[in-house]
């Protein structure tokens, strides 16, 4: 018995005796405890009771290609270069940049945990088993990164809109790469960021690696781990999030549609949309880093997709590099 066998068992939310699931999978109850002990261990909250056994404290879905697929219109299930479903990963990109001399274009690669999850500068991203959706695209450009100004951003929008289309709302964008729960007219915590990594030429072909992490379903221990207030789509959702496959196939479609846009608009095609979602405008803002230290105002972004800011001391600044710190003030 390994730990997915075991999650399989307990997905649909009723609690199971160690002996049954020793005797369902054939192995010792001493076996089932071990891989119980490495979910927990993971982040995955598993109950248990000395009458009922052992359970989870609402059901869960695990990935599943052939439900995904099912999901997509057909001419969205078509462009798929691949569409892989894993247990584990180190990442979801590193695996996609590894394999990205042969991989097709639209390429999608999922993991239900993965051990080495990472966010914007080299942070680590908590990648719980069976709760949340780990999902990178690989996605070929003609005409190099001087024509990918902005693509973050519009990946943002991408995101926001496979939420709408499952009636999901309550989210904005935080410049360059962040999703946040919206409480009122402030933001709120992080519901998911988004990591683009591009090799290539600067004028010529080259590849985008789009990763996604997006919070389902969070616990207490997540949200002590994540170190920054942190929210999920169960809570925009009144408690019960969207099926797991549903929400995979949504972003998918979303994505392959939005990237298609973006080929041939570039981020003009996606600036409105972006405003009307952008949590950082007419906020006051702290911002450190390459720029130095100063505080302002937050006045949207150009054209280009850079953070507009205007400084206490009247200075409009541009800010294009993904490596400064944006805080309120």
């Amino acid at each position: 018995m390994d730990s997915q066998q075991l999650l399989a068992m307990l997905a649909p939310g009723q609690a199971l005796s160690g002996t049954a699931m020793a005797t369902r999978a054939g192995v010792t109850r001493a076996a089932v405890w071990k891989q119980i002990e490495v979910l927990r261990a993971r982040g995955v909250p598993i109950e248990a009771s000395t009458a009922a056994g052992y359970k989870l404290p609402w059901p869960l879905q695990m990935l599943d290609e052939a439900s995904i697929r099912a999901s997509l219109p057909a001419s969205l299930s078509a462009a798929l270069g691949a569409l892989e479903v894993h247990w584990e990963l180190d990442s979801t990109s590193s695996e996609l940049q590894r394999r990205v001399s042969q991989a097709a274009d639209f390429s999608m690669l999922l993991a239900e945990t993965q051990t080495a999850g990472r966010g914007r500068r080299g942070r680590p991203w908590l990648s719980p088993p069976g709760l949340n959706l780990y999902l990178s695209c690989l996605k070929r450009f003609e005409n190099g990164f001087v024509s990918l100004a902005g693509l973050s951003l519009a990946i943002g929008v991408m995101v926001l809109r496979a939420m709408g289309n499952l009636a999901i709302t309550g989210a904005g964008l935080k410049w360059p790469n962040d999703l946040l729960a919206v409480n009122g007219s402030s933001a709120g915590g992080k519901l998911g960021g988004i990591l683009v990594e591009l090799t290539g030429e600067y004028q010529g072909p080259c590849v985008a690696i789009i990763g996604i992490g997006l919070n389902l379903r969070l616990t207490d221990l997540l949200r002590e781990q994540a170190g920054q207030p942190i929210s999920d789509l169960a809570t925009l959702a009144g408690g019960t999030p969207a099926d797991r496959n549903h929400v995979a196939a949504s972003l998918i479609g979303a994505l392959i549609e939005g990237l298609r846009q973006f080929e041939q608009e570039g981020f003009a095609g996606f600036a409105a949309d972006f405003a009307r979602h952008d949590l950082l405008y007419g906020e006051r803002l702290h911002l450190a880093g390459a720029c130095g230290e100063f505080d302002g105002t937050g006045a949207g972004v150009d054209s280009r997709g850079a953070l507009l800011v205007h400084a206490d001391d009247g200075e409009l600044h541009r800010i294009d590099s993904a490596d400064v710190t944006v805080r309120p003030a």
